[in-house]
């Protein structure tokens, strides 16, 4: 297939984001505060493990403190929730987050409660969602503010444009829907899900599609008008056919059939991504700073 759309770079996009972030860094360390954040992992989910490692190989090579907090599943929840509370009291960390996925039957919303919210890198605790949606400080869910760097990076306009985001989750879809309609970015949003009747006909009369509804390959070619912006969050484990005995990353965009008709679309792996990791890093040098205020 030969790519027709543009490619909503998101490693290029992360490196900007990734070199401003490593000035804020620096700028810290001359006064002596070196910024600290933590990444919390119940057992080894390997796809988890390989992403945390590259977060605080990432948060490293820009000069933060970070470290990797490993609990096995056999400690339980409670003491899940004593190490967040842990880390709510270490002066040294400015911002953590509890890697997902945590094991059948743990209480996530409640870990998200207990963090602190000036430590809440994730944006998940309620009060980061108030404030950020209020505009009052609150830290956004990775994810969802670095599509919109992502779009920004590219210079995509979305003053006035028809975004439909497909997918209601509270780390992705709503709170990127919640952005995509703020003042100053300024798009109409429709917010797509499950219960959508016809999707097809509300991503067609999009100028911009964020796919984040975990539905491998479920956006088609014939559900896009000419010209749209596909933005792919999905990401699925599908075997290669063309390396016998491999696996590739997929989303939830048809790519085969998107591309032709789209003019900008985002590849998976290498878009939506790294994204989140910058946004992450962001986050933390944004939460050191406040504390040191």
């Amino acid at each position: 297939m030969t790519w027709k759309a543009r490619r909503l770079d998101g490693v290029a996009a992360a490196a900007d984001v990734q070199a401003r972030v490593g000035k804020r860094v620096q700028a810290l360390k001359s006064r002596g505060i070196t910024p600290g954040l933590a990444v919390v992992q119940v057992s080894g989910v390997a796809a988890s493990t390989v992403y945390v490692k590259k977060k605080i190989e990432t948060a490293t090579l820009l000069g933060f403190h970070a470290q990797r907090v490993h609990l096995e599943e056999s400690a339980g929840y409670d003491q899940l929730l004593r190490t967040v509370d842990s880390l709510n009291r270490d002066p040294s960390i400015h911002g953590f987050l509890v890697q997902s996925p945590l094991p059948s039957g743990w209480d996530e919303a409640r870990v998200f409660r207990e963090a602190d919210p000036a430590k809440d890198l994730d944006g998940f605790h309620p009060l980061n969602v108030g404030r950020a949606t209020l505009g009052e400080g609150g830290f956004w869910p990775c994810t969802a503010i670095g599509i919109l760097e992502l779009l920004r990076f590219h210079g995509v306009g979305l003053t006035g444009k028809h975004a439909v985001v497909v997918g209601r989750s509270r780390v992705v879809g709503r709170p990127c829907a919640t952005l995509l309609g703020q003042r100053g970015v300024d798009a109409t949003v429709t917010l797509c899900h499950t219960a959508t009747l016809d999707l097809a006909d509300h991503t067609r009369g999009a100028d911009i599609v964020v796919m984040a509804a975990g539905m491998m390959r479920s956006l088609k070619g014939d559900m896009i008008r000419e010209g749209a912006v596909v933005v792919d969050v999905g990401i699925h484990s599908v075997e290669d056919p063309t390396r016998p005995g491999k696996r590739r990353l997929v989303g939830d965009v048809d790519e085969a059939t998107v591309s032709p008709r789209a003019s900008w679309l985002s590849p998976v792996p290498g878009g939506v991504g790294p994204m989140t990791v910058a946004m992450l890093l962001q986050n933390a040098v944004t939460a050191c700073e406040r504390s040191h205020a």
